[in-house]
């Protein structure tokens, strides 16, 4: 039921490079422990979207988050950055980087361009991994009101971090920050609307999905290891349903790479929303399920368990629920004849 990354010889795995370290991680510091331990194994440079490896990247994707979803959401992040500045032809910077593009009516970043770069003023909202992160990568507008993708140190005066408005239980440890900015310095990546009009926009928002499968898989494997399957009817059908939509999700991912891999320049939303759909889906039941079936054992004596089971339902909510659901609708209205074999 796993998308099984392989390694080759010499090379160590993502789960093997953490095996040292407490989990499940409770703390940013925890993450960032975690996530410089991923980037001194080179284990955070993965093939680029679209690029004829799109299931190796997410099978990184998936391990990573099989191991720890605080963890997945930095590493993610830091992925489709790296993968962002190399399509829009960004600065090349070294440690870890976020993806801050959230847009809030109360919160909004303004991007006074200059000689030789810019400077931000305002608010944004939504940054995991602030605490953590060397560099970002943050959605702002400039003076005419357009769209732009801007990248800047976060060590630097006139930026201040505040975290008091979270307070999560599930993926707690992300620790997602109110940035204020005020004349910090930074450069345009890529022109106005360029982020969100690229191929490998929709490319990586399919990717979320592979994470989300790998955290589903974590959690179905509590119940298809525990011995209650053999002596309980209800526990077996339970698993059998399971199987039956696990295998389904990790089967359009598959057929998802491969797609993307096969049309690198084509819009890729409908296919993004429709395996995050699936995978979302998927995941809702296997965590009902595996409820049902073992009971509160479980999620009260296994604390990586618990976590996982925490942080999968916060994390889901990266989708937009039946806001997604119609943008899919009406993108593959009058399309039926698709789903024929």
């Amino acid at each position: 039921m796993t998308l099984k990354p392989s390694t080759g010889p010499g090379e160590i795995s993502i789960t093997k490079a953490l095996s040292h370290l407490q989990r499940p991680f409770r703390t940013p510091d925890m993450v960032g422990v975690a996530m410089r331990a991923l980037l001194a194994n080179k284990l955070a440079d993965l093939p680029r979207p679209a690029d004829g490896r799109t299931l190796q990247r997410w099978q990184a994707l998936a391990e990573v988050g099989a191991n720890d979803l605080s963890l997945a959401k930095v590493y993610e992040g830091h992925t489709d950055a790296l993968a962002i500045l190399a399509e829009l032809h960004g600065p090349i910077g070294q440690g870890i980087w976020a993806v801050w593009a959230a847009e809030t009516p109360q919160s909004r970043v303004k991007f006074l361009a200059g000689k030789h770069g810019g400077a931000l003023y305002g608010t944004k909202a939504w940054c995991s991994g602030a605490a953590l992160a060397d560099s970002a990568l943050m959605t702002a507008w400039t003076q005419d009101e357009q769209p732009i993708l801007v990248a800047l140190q976060l060590r630097q005066p006139g930026l201040r971090i505040e975290t008091q408005q979270w307070n999560a239980v599930g993926m707690s440890a992300t620790e997602s920050a109110t940035v204020i900015l005020n004349g910090v310095p930074a450069v345009a990546v890529g022109g106005q609307g360029e982020y969100g009009g690229r191929p490998g926009f929709w490319q990586g928002g399919a990717g979320i999905a592979a994470v989300w499968y790998g955290a589903t898989v974590a959690i179905a494997k509590a119940l298809a290891t525990s011995s209650k399957v053999a002596s309980d009817p209800h526990a077996a059908a339970h698993l059998g349903a399971m199987d039956s939509t696990l295998r389904a999700a990790r089967a359009l991912l598959i057929e998802t790479a491969t797609w993307i891999d096969t049309h690198p320049m084509a819009d890729t939303k409908s296919a993004a929303l429709r395996v995050r759909a699936t995978v979302e889906s998927t995941a809702n039941d296997v965590l009902q399920r595996t409820g049902r079936a073992l009971g509160p054992g479980l999620l009260c004596s296994d604390a990586i368990h618990a976590q996982r089971c925490a942080d999968l339902p916060v994390f889901l909510r990266q989708s937009h629920a039946e806001h997604d659901l119609a943008a899919l609708g009406q993108s593959v209205k009058g399309h039926s004849a698709r789903w024929s074999l």
